[in-house]
């Protein structure tokens, strides 16, 4: 089964520990195949393919509210928003 994980900020998620249902390798996301796409980031098992978690990319109010509440990658990302160059 996979996952789809809404909140980007979740404290752990890189961490946790999955069991791929198709072929039972178990490892964190960091250990997996990625998938980068405009929406998400789409996570599979490195043995079989298996799409094990779906990352849904956070928008500017996410980053935002999650920044006000202390996360520090969230407040590094605005940073980063912010020194980008504005089209015109």
């Amino acid at each position: 089964m996979t996952t789809t994980l809404s909140d980007y900020y979740q404290p752990g998620w890189r961490d946790h520990r999955h069991t791929c249902p198709a072929c039972e390798w178990q490892g964190s996301s960091r250990q997996m195949e990625l998938e980068l796409h405009d929406e998400q980031s789409e996570y599979a098992c490195p043995q079989c393919e298996f799409p094990l978690l779906v990352v849904l990319h956070p928008d500017l109010p996410q980053i935002q509210a999650a920044a006000a509440a202390g996360n520090a990658e969230a407040a590094g990302q605005l940073a980063i928003l912010a020194s980008a160059p504005r089209r015109g």
